[in-house]
């Protein structure tokens, strides 16, 4: 199923700025949360979206990305693996501190639910690698695995950082909330304000019999194989990010993603202009004047054009779907074919004596009045229209 425009989702306009991005988000997180919405799968399903939206436009650099690429230059290339929609209710409550100040905006909704979620959710970092691909990798899509080292959860102690379950009690100063609640008395009457619980850094708990294996830290060292999608019409220079796969977080929490940087590997007669192909095809002087039939490269095989009778150096051919497909799915580009005339530097006795004879003929003087620069803003133009 294709993903709603991020735009339209927060119901902002591309040119919105942070503020207008941040006050959209908000409406709408206060209108679908969970707690104010019990039961309500449909209200969930919104209150994420939401959430992945203003991930995404709230980063200056992945929104340049978004306009530029569309869901795939984030992750969210549909079938793809990508991205933003592997963000869980952990992921978004976890960014609650810059919208609504350390999550107690949402403790006045039921069940209580703003104590446990303003714990600290540790994040692990972001892991990045370059993918080299051929032309026909990038025309066609493909499947890459990839060896990474990176932080994964200890399986001795499943991440916690604990020697075993009783291995750590839950911290004295702020009751295993991760935040502090202070009340100050002021000229407008008292104020309420949260903070991260100096004691246990928000985790809401202290480890007191740290695992052998990792140290207390929950996290280890290894390597992993990871398989990525790569949707077709990707270019050098975008970055995907495959949700999740990045390094794990200490002591549980959420992983960080794997960023992919696309690089392509130059195809050795193929050029590339954004999702067009262009290839310079020489011929030789006889060619050129009485017109033939030539192969010439495509991704896929060769395929045969036909050159016209009288054929001036510098033609272009356009042969139209042959170039790459858009990256967003809105079409294929085109392979465009440059004549080039090849003139010897070289000839034989026999060869000059054939070529003298017709240099006096009508048909090898060229008509001055066809290559006029009108005569040739015209033709370019009507190539382009």
């Amino acid at each position: 199923m294709s993903k709603r425009d991020y735009y339209e989702v927060l119901g902002v306009s591309k040119s919105s700025s942070e503020s207008e991005i941040k006050k959209a988000y908000r409406k709408k997180a206060i209108q679908f949360h969970p707690d104010k919405n019990p039961g309500d799968k449909e209200a969930e399903e919104k209150f994420k979206e939401a959430a992945e939206a203003y991930e995404v436009l709230s980063n200056a650099e992945k929104r340049q990305r978004y306009d530029q690429f569309g869901h795939a230059g984030v992750g969210g290339a549909s079938g793809g693996g990508f991205g933003g929609g592997g963000m869980n209710m952990e992921d978004i409550f976890s960014h609650f501190g810059d919208i609504f100040g350390g999550g107690s905006f949402f403790s006045n909704f039921g069940g209580g639910g703003g104590s446990r979620r303003s714990q600290r959710v540790n994040r692990g970092s972001n892991l990045r690698v370059k993918v080299k691909l051929t032309l026909q990798e990038i025309a066609n899509g493909v499947e890459k695995k990839i060896k990474v080292k990176k932080y994964v959860s200890c399986q001795e102690c499943s991440g916690s950082g604990a020697k075993s379950s009783s291995g750590y009690h839950t911290c004295s100063t702020c009751n295993g909330s991760g935040q502090v609640t202070r009340v100050q008395n002021t000229i407008l009457g008292q104020m309420q304000t949260s903070s991260t619980c100096p004691t246990c850094s928000g985790e809401g708990k202290i480890i007191k019999d740290k695992c052998v294996k990792c140290s207390g830290e929950g996290v280890v060292q290894s390597e992993e194989v990871i398989t990525i999608q790569i949707p077709a019409g990707v270019a050098e220079g975008m970055q995907l990010s495959v949700s999740g796969k990045g390094n794990a977080a200490r002591r549980g929490g959420v992983n960080g993603d794997l960023l992919v940087l696309i690089q392509e590997i130059p195809h050795d007669e193929l050029i590339r202009e954004d999702n067009d192909l262009l290839y310079n095809l020489f011929i030789g002087i006889p060619d050129a004047i009485l017109g033939g039939a030539v192969e010439i490269p495509t991704i896929e095989n060769k395929v045969k054009v036909k050159i016209e009778e009288g054929t001036q150096s510098g033609k272009i051919l356009r042969l139209r779907g042959k170039g790459l497909p858009d990256v967003n799915g809105y079409g294929r580009g085109d392979l465009l074919v440059k004549i080039n005339v090849y003139i010897p530097k070289k000839i034989s006795a026999d060869e000059k004596k054939t070529i003298e004879k017709l240099k006096d003929s009508k048909s090898f003087t060229p008509d001055k009045s066809k290559f006029s620069a009108e005569n040739i803003f015209n033709r370019v133009r009507n190539f382009f229209d």
